[in-house]
């Protein structure tokens, strides 16, 4: 099996292994560097009232930190409005159709 075909279906991390593994000497199988950045963290100013209710919230739902509780919401939330935003995009296609 060629390695282009063996591509097109989701390899196995053991499959992944072995092809690395065959490729080792082979420069042709390799790309330039990939450099990752870590992505520096956001700062966001809130009220005090809005904040005190968010430590409050926090510690209801047995989270370390309030930072550690808002950045579960906010990532819930972002899902939540990706979701509805794709469903909104289905709809809208469909009836232009």
């Amino acid at each position: 099996m060629s390695t282009k075909s063996r591509l097109k279906k989701k390899l196995s991390e053991q499959e992944v292994d072995q092809l690395v593994v065959a490729q080792v000497n082979e420069d042709a199988a390799w790309g330039k560097p990939v450099r990752v950045r870590k992505v520096k963290a956001a700062a966001l100013s809130i009220p005090a009232d809005l904040a005190a209710r968010a430590a409050f919230l926090a510690r209801l739902h047995r989270k370390t930190s309030a930072e550690e509780w808002l950045r579960h919401i906010i990532r819930e939330r972002v899902e939540l409005e990706e979701a509805a935003f794709i469903g909104a995009k289905h709809d809208l296609a469909a009836r232009t159709r």
